[in-house]
């Protein structure tokens, strides 16, 4: 059955198998939704079962395309991926536009999809724009994006918007529970995920920084700062992941503010915020630290 091993996003199961299933597809469809949510997932499906080419069941598996594509050798098939994970450069983009103009060569269609779209250098999305101004009747475009408001006004005029909601807290348990990945989740880990699976799994990854940092928040009040220092080490090790420690640290003290309703940890939450701001405007990252731990 399609999409049975994807996790929430009911409604657009159903109109995406209803849009295969009546043949009513679109050209070009920007899939927009949280980071890790599950929309990469989503896109490969649907682009498995438009180049089926059994005409009963969809993805099929046993077709010569569903064998191609689940062996990763699709010919009408493509993703395009940031270059080391930053930017879709117009030689990526120009690349797909001459594999596009390509008649295909299993299905009768041939599918694109750009992940991470909003990540497309302007030169990039210009260029892109042609193709989906005059796309080939056979090509289908999909972008990826967690970010819409960075895209091009025209590229989104251009495309059909499915928007992804948050998977609730209970369904990503359950999903960690099946997997034997629960054991030490906090209820602070699961609201730190944001409704994405693929979030819960990285914190999941890295519990042990996020319980540091509780135990961190804990200690606050009791330890005097040479104590505390040493306790922060995770947050001068863990530069790469610091904003999403921060965030978390931002969680902690809001569910504290709603239990017991005291001004110094809104106060706190104010002064991880404008550490955040400080760390993504590059000022100096141990600095800001310090400046965090002192206020704190």
């Amino acid at each position: 059955m399609a999409f049975q091993n994807i996790i929430g996003n009911e409604k657009n199961k159903e109109l995406l198998k209803k849009a295969v299933e009546t043949k009513n597809l679109l050209h070009s469809y920007l899939f927009i939704g949280e980071e890790g949510i599950g929309k990469s997932l989503f896109a490969t499906e649907f682009a498995q079962m438009v180049l089926c080419e059994d005409e009963e069941k969809k993805p099929c598996n046993h077709c010569k395309s569903c064998i191609q594509f689940m062996g990763e050798s699709h010919p009408d098939f493509m993703v395009i991926e940031p270059e080391e994970g930053k930017a879709v450069k117009i030689e990526q983009i120009r690349f797909l536009q001459e594999k596009i103009a390509e008649k295909p060569v299993t299905s009768s269609k041939k599918v694109y999809i750009i992940s991470n779209a909003e990540t497309m250098t302007r030169e990039s999305a210009n260029a892109l724009l042609k193709t989906l101004e005059e796309p080939p009747e056979y090509a289908i475009l999909i972008l990826l994006t967690s970010n819409e408001s960075k895209l091009l006004t025209t590229i989104k005029s251009r495309c059909t918007k499915i928007y992804f909601e948050k998977i609730p807290e209970e369904k990503i348990l359950a999903y960690l529970k099946e997997k034997g990945l629960e054991t030490g989740i906090t209820e602070n880990m699961l609201k730190n995920s944001e409704g994405s699976i693929g979030k819960a799994l990285k914190i999941e990854e890295e519990k042990e920084q996020y319980l540091q940092i509780e135990q961190l928040i804990q200690n606050l009040h009791k330890q005097d700062i040479t104590q505390i220092w040493r306790q922060a080490e995770v947050l001068y090790s863990a530069k790469e992941n610091s904003i999403s420690l921060l965030e978390y640290m931002t969680i902690v003290f809001y569910q504290l503010l709603k239990k017991k309703n005291q001004l110094c940890y809104e106060r706190a939450i104010r002064v991880i915020e404008k550490t955040k701001q400080k760390i993504l405007a590059n000022a100096n990252y141990d600095m800001s630290i310090d400046f965090l731990l002192l206020r704190l």
